[in-house]
């Protein structure tokens, strides 16, 4: 069996980098596999003013695997999106899986797909992160439905999701299945779920309190981790945390992540150059949204007077470091304006620690009051504290966590992929 994963490699930041190379870990698992990782060196357009490039972790996130890496799709040029596909057919993979989670990639990846459609028989599958864009412009809605039109099979990790692919693609009368029918695999979408990050595992000799007492922490821990965007609702977090500790002297906040539009050195012409032409692209396909540029939650904490119990660590964690947090905390956070699956949700798990998060998207689908978390009412700053609230009254038993972890595993989920595709439509 040989199987290509293709999206970012083990060299780029984020979950979606985690992601790809953990399912490509799971399947070098099964017996006389052959895994490939084919991965971009740069994801999106030049003028996007960002560093994407894991600078900081050190350990190798494939050692003592035989998976390969192939750094080879560029963006920003269309000759690589041609070797890519050539690249793809040569190795002659029975399955090659797509990770889809940002819209203007659709460019390439039509190109890609129906490149190995004309010129292969390789079963391709998307693997859905979301369908409609967080902040969903018309150049968004356009590549999406242009590359997704053309996609023989899916992945979903919610229904909300695939409720959007119905939106977008509506021809294609979908259905949601735990299986594949081969007969009717075209009109057939595979609902699975998000994984638990198992390169993110608790050090048991990690001293936890020494290390809440070395920053300054109180009893109660609540995190926010993750990149600052401001649809993940830091703002609310912040806010619900100062209604929280108007009542209780024994609680923190802490605050760990990289400020997503800030990683570029702002004195070089070039990131000046390029956040003037990405503020132009976006005044124009994003009329309606609002630029994340003067995004500035932090400022909340000294306007609430509650600096002496906010810690915030602005600055990408180095994988290997990722545990103290999550270790040292007694709830994550996650006040999402909207959502799709989030990989932070999912790292959660792994370490056996309740979620918070706001009602939206896919959050009451993954999410059971007093059992894994709490919900919060959207919108609702009051609602966000008494959820808080609950964690520290009401708190969730751990072994609720780690049972729902272990239903979430990588190995099961590649399972399902190779029993819907290789073995339905391979017949080896």
């Amino acid at each position: 069996m040989r199987i290509i994963c293709f999206g970012p490699g083990p060299q780029f930041k984020g979950g979606l980098a985690n992601y790809n190379t953990s399912l490509a870990k799971a399947f070098s698992e099964f017996d006389k596999a052959e895994v490939h990782i084919v991965s971009w060196t740069n994801q999106y357009p030049s003028i996007v003013p960002r560093d994407f490039i894991d600078r900081k972790s050190r350990y190798n996130a494939l050692e003592g695997t035989d998976i390969k890496v192939h750094y080879l799709t560029n963006y920003n040029n269309p000759f690589s999106w041609i070797k890519t596909a050539k690249l793809i057919k040569d190795i002659n993979p029975d399955i090659a899986i797509f990770q889809w989670s940002i819209a203007m990639q659709g460019l390439p990846l039509r190109y890609i797909v129906t490149w190995l459609k004309k010129h292969s028989n390789i079963h391709i599958i998307f693997d859905l992160h979301f369908v409609v864009q967080k902040e969903s412009s018309s150049l968004d809605k356009f590549f999406t439905k242009f590359a997704l039109k053309h996609v023989p099979h899916f992945i979903v990790h919610s229904k909300k999701t695939f409720d959007e692919l119905c939106d977008v693609l509506p021809k294609r009368q979908f259905q949601l299945v735990q299986e594949f029918n081969p007969k009717k695999s075209d009109s057939q979408v595979i609902h699975l779920y998000h994984p638990i990050y198992d390169m993110f595992k608790p050090n048991e000799d990690f001293d936890v309190e020494t290390f809440k007492k070395e920053l300054g922490l109180q009893k109660y821990v609540f995190l926010f981790f993750g990149f600052i965007r401001k649809y993940k609702g830091l703002h609310n977090a912040i806010k619900a945390f100062a209604e929280l500790s108007k009542d209780r002297d024994d609680v923190s906040l802490l605050i760990v992540g990289e400020a997503f539009w800030s990683t570029l050195d702002k004195k070089k012409w070039t990131t000046r150059v390029k956040k003037w032409l990405f503020n132009v692209a976006q005044s124009i396909f994003r009329k309606d949204t609002e630029s994340e540029d003067n995004y500035r939650p932090l400022d909340l904490v000294k306007e609430l007077g509650i600096e002496d119990k906010v810690l915030s660590l602005i600055e990408y964690v180095p994988n290997e470091e990722v545990y103290k947090y999550f270790q040292a905390s007694d709830a994550i956070v996650l006040f999402y304006e909207y959502a799709t699956p989030s990989g932070v949700e999912s790292m959660a798990y792994n370490f056996k620690i309740p979620i918070i998060a706001t009602a939206v998207g896919h959050f009451p689908e993954t999410i059971i009051n007093g059992v894994n978390g709490y919900l919060a009412d959207p919108d609702d700053i009051k609602s966000m504290a008494e959820a808080m609230k609950k964690i520290i009254e009401k708190p969730i038993h751990r072994a609720n966590i780690e049972k729902i972890a272990n239903e979430k595993s990588w190995h099961a989920y590649a399972e399902a992929i190779v029993k819907n595709i290789y073995t339905n439509f391979t017949n080896k």
